[in-house]
């Protein structure tokens, strides 16, 4: 007899070992929010100590008092607490009094607006570098235990809203007899556990998924309390309260509508189910999107319906997929039209699927460059092959589609053929259950036990055969209803276009849930757009220049006229800087003129020039302090030095500031 049942468990498991592997290769949830500034500055070296730490992100952030600690050289807390939201994406924490040198750690662990954690540290110097017992803690925000139980949620709730919607819109959309299917419903509702479990794990998880990271911490109430009052926390709830209504669903799915017969009272109730399963299907659908990657960044507004719509096509196509795929391996018959209608639905939810994808990529790429370089572009490109080969799959699924409709009639009127004839001929056996011939049996037998034994030794045996011949009887039962379950088997695997279009959707099914992995991995991971803007942030920062050190030869022309400038600025950037001025004679020997003058000019903004007299301080040195560089750009420095009453030089440099 041909089997399809070892294969399909091969298969199923190659799909786990590829699932797994690609969970295992994940890398840890990326910040959607990344640190691009800070004052003071990472590794920086200041004289006198700071009265507060700030830090600038690349979007705006969530931060609660101690999501930034600083600790000392002994490893002690030096900072208030009280963190400020100092505008922008700039935030601070004010410092005690009383620091002393040394190295500073500080530490940093805050929520973005698409919901992930983000964490790090980086040091500062007062006085001078010195060494630091500072330790952190080992649990960081989306770490751990919890990150990876958080991770795994992620990936359930995704995969137990796409069977929930998916089934019973494939029930609703495509065979309305599937209501009455067991494996079918046990797709919907398992869907529905998983995505609810997941849910309740999930809100219980957060506190400790974006702070401390501890097991302990989450059946922290207070913790608890705090996520309720976040965008993410007020998700996970409304989630919960939609799937109640969800519930209420599913059982109206499989009871009382399954239960209908009169045509026009089902009608009736199938158009109430599909408004109300819209309803409540996109409102599910809009706890993903109000809370994780379409909430932040350009056009929200316009960007949170598309997910939904996305996601709505996502569960259409993937959970009527599997829900027929369940049909055509679990249930009796499948009805060729309600293939070909799932045809179209998937047909109409790809189409939705190429549009609204490509709005979202280019919102959350938003350059080739980040196509190619981000890791976010990267998964794309493997998302958007995967969907071609199942659009191929799907392909080659519609054309055993036509076979099974040119072909469904034959099988099905040679099973009921099949199945009539073995009804006729159970009814022609005839079983001992106590009859005439059980009676004739029975009576002989107690005849011949009489020439032996009294009555009750008869009774005794007659109770006996009695007990042997239900057991028989029930064996039989069994042993039909085994031949029949494998004779619809094999009638239905006689079927080539029912095999062909089975092996089709077993593969497509393959591979959506290896897309499903990758779309999972996809939200988590920093938006391409995001990770090049963060970047180009951090490189203009990189890029600004540092303190000025210029060497600047000059001569007057009269006597005692040569001699080498020394200009030095620091921080040499916008705002205050401190400048110095050294004046050596040709053989490096410091001495005294009577005039040094500087200027600042920055033609592309027609400023200056900003004129500066420094201070003189000792013999060869001047210097000036705040001066002042209002932007940053390329400015002309020029510095006058007069030797004399009549004999003086201006000297030009230009350098990058700011």
């Amino acid at each position: 007899m041909k089997t399809i049942a070892p294969r399909f468990r091969h298969l199923l498991l190659l799909l786990l070992a590829v699932t797994g592997a690609l969970l295992a290769g994940a890398a840890p949830v990326s910040a959607h929010a990344a640190l691009t500034g800070s004052d003071p500055k990472q590794g920086a070296v200041v004289e006198q100590a700071p009265t507060r730490v700030s830090l600038t992100f690349s979007e705006e952030v969530a931060m609660s008092d101690g999501s930034v600690r600083v600790l000392d050289p002994a490893g002690k807390r030096v900072d208030t607490g009280k963190t400020t939201d100092l505008g922008g994406t700039t935030y601070g924490v004010p410092l005690h009094s009383g620091l002393p040198d040394g190295t500073f750690t500080v530490a940093y662990q805050v929520v973005s607006a698409d919901s992930h954690p983000v964490s790090g540290a980086f040091t500062f110097s007062i006085g001078a570098p010195s060494k630091t017992t500072a330790a952190l803690p080992d649990q960081t925000a989306g770490g751990g235990v919890v990150g990876g139980l958080y991770g795994v949620g992620r990936y359930l709730s995704y995969a137990g809203f796409i069977l929930t919607v998916g089934g019973a819109a494939f029930v609703l959309a495509c065979w309305p007899r599937g209501a009455g299917v067991r494996p079918v419903q046990r797709v919907v509702v398992g869907g529905w556990i998983t995505l609810t479990g997941a849910t309740l794990a999930m809100l219980l998880m957060r506190g400790s998924y974006t702070g401390s990271g501890a097991v302990g911490d989450i059946f922290d109430l207070t913790l608890l309390g705090q996520v309720l009052q976040t965008k993410s926390g007020a998700a996970l709830v409304s989630r919960l309260l939609l799937l109640a209504a969800a519930a209420l669903f599913i059982a109206v799915l499989f009871g009382a509508y399954e239960k209908r017969t009169d045509p026009k009272e089902k009608k009736d109730l199938t158009f109430g189910l599909a408004i109300g399963g819209a309803v409540v299907a996109a409102g599910l659908a809009a706890t993903w999107a109000m809370a994780e990657h379409a909430s932040t960044g350009i056009q929200a507004g316009l960007a949170m319906p598309v997910d939904v719509l996305h996601l709505l096509s996502v569960a259409a196509w993937l959970g009527g997929l599997t829900t027929l795929l369940v049909a055509l391996y679990r249930a009796p018959s499948i009805e060729a039209t309600a293939v070909r209608r799932f045809s179209r639905v998937a047909f109409c939810a790809v189409s939705t699927l190429a549009a609204t994808g490509l709005y979202q990529s280019w919102r959350q790429v938003g350059s080739w460059s980040a196509l190619t370089g981000t890791r976010y572009g990267q998964l794309l490109l493997l998302k958007i092959g995967l969907v071609a080969v199942l659009v191929g799959v799907a392909w080659i699924s519609r054309k055993w589609t036509g076979r099974l409709s040119e072909g469904l009639a034959a099988p099905e009127a040679a099973a009921t053929t099949a199945i009539e004839e073995h009804t006729r001929s159970e009814e022609a056996v005839t079983v001992p259950t106590g009859g005439a011939s059980k009676g004739s049996s029975g009576s002989s037998s107690g005849d011949a036990r009489g020439n032996a034994g009294s009555g009750p030794g008869a009774d005794t045996g007659s109770g006996s055969g009695s007990d042997v011949d239900d057991k028989r009887s029930a064996q039989l039962a069994r042993q039909r209803a085994a031949l029949a379950t494998a004779r619809d088997k094999r009638i239905r695997d006689a079927d080539p276009g029912r095999s062909g279009l089975r092996r089709s959707v077993l593969t497509e099914a393959g591979v959506a849930v290896v897309l499903l992995v990758v779309t999972t991995v996809l939200t988590s991971t920093e938006p391409g757009r995001t990770e090049e803007e963060a970047k180009a942030v951090t490189a203009a920062a990189s890029q600004r220049s540092g303190p000025l050190s210029l060497k600047l030869p000059f001569d007057t022309g009269g006597q005692d006229g040569e001699g080498t400038l020394l200009l030095d600025m620091d921080p040499g950037r916008t705002g205050s800087n401190d400048m110095h001025v050294y004046v050596e004679r040709p053989n490096g020997k410091a001495f005294d003129i009577p005039e040094v003058k500087v200027s600042f000019t920055l033609a592309a903004k027609k400023l200056g020039p900003l004129p500066v007299v420094p201070d003189h301080i000792a013999t060869g040195h001047w210097s000036a302090s705040g001066v002042q560089i209002p932007v940053a750009g390329d400015w002309k420095i020029a510095v006058t030095v007069r030797t004399s009453d009549i004999d003086q030089v201006t000297v030009n440099k230009n350098v990058k500031i700011g």
